[in-house]
């Protein structure tokens, strides 16, 4: 009696504290633009199902992704970090990882929110998109994949959703095909008509071995491109289950269905166990995509129906939990990875990216437009309904809210840039953590935004802003994202500085003679600044020219595939068997 008593109260205790932790249902909808949900303002777009979230939860309005980029804002998001302290910020102008056999990604040095719940009991999974890298050496280490990074189950793309991944959607790299193969090709052309008409003129002596390898030299370019165009698609556009390639290429049919239905089989599987589910979707990141139940239903076309489809399957989500009766035990997350992606233009004049609201820029850019992204939390009996909070917030922020409420204690052997959300949530503070945030372009530090403890005022100082290109637009068309460095950009000495209370849209710069305490406000955010790069240590770069080239022995195949064809549809074999 004496032993059984003790048990029984530390198996009661331990079942208060499993009762007692929450689960976590974290969506991110990709490249989904602030004045989209009508939430936020939008009055023809219909997503009711996020909108729900917001009357029933909390609506942050200053809610800002750590880089206006995927790759290193879902790194901030996973680690709590600036994305620069684990080399997930590019010094050069690829910003992201564009194929899936390269060697770059989130350090296994670092710690996910993932992880940590993981050692807490939590059964965890990631579906749909991670871009955070997959090998290191060779095949089978799989050193950045989710399933190292505390992830128990991963179902989805390993890479991102491009242009390229659909037939007939155009291209991301047509830019870099003109110069590395079209202007070569046009060079090789004038140089054989060019030294042909000197040779028929009897100008000059050209022996027949210069034109037959000016014909290899545009064969071999010629076949370089054809080959990349056939093979890009099936070596990067797969989906995964764990380890494991189950679709190649990837199909977009009833996509967004698929990774839903397996996301609440998910839940469903845990529902007497505490989880976490981190639902990344594809949508609205290019190429667009929906199934036949939402193609062309939207008044934003193609756009507005994969909008209108991710938010369907929010609803889902939210009815198998309300289903199972685990909505009163479930802290829901919505956001996006950045702003919407003003650029996305086809070459038909159809609009393929989101909007922004009132703010200006987008993806890719620190101006609002590009890092203010929405933020919904609801926990029905915990967050208040309704409330809308305009303090700045940041998607690093929801690492240390979960890890805390989880019971799990944060690192101490790094520096944690979030900030717990739940005192601004449950309402005991009415102020951010954040006094200062720090706005990175890739490597560089763009901007500084400060929150002054005892005043309303947030003020932005810019040390440098893109070059918007042609004159009067409203991002970098040429180059479809804005760069952060040399010519890309227009250097401030003294910063650019905004007051955002007054000016959310950024169009008047404060001055020394429209704000007297304007250079001791620079001061200020300057030395803030300075304390805070004096913080960042030198790490391995994750987007080293060797890191983000592809590696053939890298590359990710079906197992019944020979060579680089790369085909197969489990997926569809494993739906068939189900039914």
């Amino acid at each position: 009696m004496k032993i059984l008593l003790p048990l029984l109260f530390f198996l009661g205790e331990a079942h208060s504290r499993a009762a007692s932790r929450p689960n976590f249902v974290l969506l991110m909808a990709d490249d989904l633009g602030i004045g989209d949900p009508g939430c936020y303002g939008n009055k023809t777009l219909r997503t009711p199902n996020i909108d729900a979230l917001a009357h029933a939860g909390v609506k942050l309005t200053q809610h800002l992704a750590a880089s206006p980029l995927c790759t290193p804002s879902r790194a901030a998001f996973m680690t709590g970090r600036y994305p620069i302290r684990s080399g997930m910020a590019s010094q050069s102008r690829v910003g992201v990882f564009i194929f899936s056999a390269s060697s770059g990604g989130l350090p296994t040095s670092e710690t996910t929110f993932a992880k940590l719940l993981k050692k807490q009991g939590y059964s965890t999974a990631l579906i749909g998109k991670w871009h955070l890298g997959m090998h290191c050496d060779d095949q089978r280490d799989f050193c950045h994949h989710p399933l190292s990074h505390g992830f128990d189950y991963f179902h989805g793309l390993p890479l991102t959703n491009l242009r390229d991944c659909k037939a007939g959607a155009g291209s991301v790299f047509t830019s870099a095909i003109r110069v590395l193969v079209l202007v070569p090709l046009q060079l090789t052309a004038v140089s054989l008509v060019t030294l042909a008409a000197l040779k028929c003129l009897g100008l000059l002596q050209v022996p027949r071995l210069v034109f037959l390898c000016l014909l290899l030299l545009a064969a071999a370019v010629l076949g370089i491109l054809l080959s990349f165009l056939h093979y890009f698609r099936p070596l990067n556009c797969f989906l995964m289950t764990n380890h494991s390639v189950t679709q190649q290429p990837m199909s977009y049919d009833n996509l967004t269905q698929r990774l839903t239905a397996d996301a609440a089989r998910f839940i469903r599987r845990n529902a007497e166990t505490p989880f976490l589910l981190v639902l990344s979707y594809l949508q609205v990141h290019t190429a667009l995509f929906s199934s036949k139940d939402f193609a062309k239903k939207s008044k934003h076309h193609a756009y507005g129906d994969a909008v209108e489809e991710m938010d369907w399957s929010v609803g889902q989500i939210m009815s198998v939990l309300e289903e199972l009766g685990l909505a009163n035990n479930t802290l829901v997350y919505f956001t996006s990875d950045q702003g919407a992606h003003v650029e996305e233009v086809t070459a038909t004049g159809e609009i393929h990216g989101g909007s922004n609201g009132i703010y200006k820029g987008g993806k890719g850019n620190n101006w609002e437009g590009g890092i203010r992204v929405p933020g919904l939390l609801r926990w029905p009996g915990v967050i208040p309904a309704g409330l809308e909070i305009a303090e700045p917030t940041s998607n690093m922020d929801i690492f240390p809210t979960v890890v805390k409420l989880a019971g799990s204690p944060l690192p101490d052997d790094r520096i944690i840039d979030g900030r717990d959300l739940m005192p601004l949530l449950r309402g005991t503070s009415q102020r951010s953590d954040h006094e200062f945030l720090f706005h990175y372009c890739n490597f560089y530090l763009n901007a500084v935004r400060w929150a002054p403890r005892n005043s309303t005022s947030v003020w932005k100082a810019f040390f440098f802003t893109p070059k918007f290109s042609p004159e009067g637009a409203n991002g970098c068309f040429p180059t479809q994202v804005c760069l952060c460095y040399g010519h890309f950009v227009t250097r401030h000495h003294p910063p650019l500085l905004f007051d955002l209370s007054k000016d959310p849209r950024e169009r008047n710069p404060v001055t020394p003679t429209s704000e007297p305490r304007f250079r001791e406000i620079v001061a200020t955010m300057e030395e803030a600044a300075t304390r805070h790069t004096q913080t960042v240590r030198d790490v391995p770069d994750q987007f080293s020219l060797g890191n983000i080239l592809w590696k053939p022995w890298l590359q990710m195949c079906c197992p019944s595939s020979s060579g680089l064809s790369c085909q197969c549809d489990r997926e569809k074999q494993d739906r068939q068997v189900s039914r």
